[in-house]
């Protein structure tokens, strides 16, 4: 067990998506907000090593910002 916790797992979450020309993010600044496709109520996507393991939803408690794990993703091989 000492083995597995010496493992690093890159997790992403994937709060939306968009496209935009590269010369539109190069004149970004601080501050520019980029518009998504999704809204606070669609299901984010969990990424472990960048494939799909889960889907979440926000919480928000007390100022904390979370993910709840919804759906696990079942790969079969």
């Amino acid at each position: 067990m000492d083995r597995l916790k010496a493992i690093e797992v890159d997790i992403t979450v994937e709060l939306g998506a968009t496209d935009m020309p590269i010369h539109h993010l190069l004149r970004m600044g601080r501050g520019a907000v980029i518009e998504l496709d999704a809204t606070e109520h669609d299901p984010l996507k969990i990424y472990a090593n960048n494939t799909l393991v889960a889907i979440g939803e926000i919480k928000i408690d007390d100022g904390q910002l979370s993910v709840d794990i919804t759906e696990k993703i079942i790969r079969n091989k």
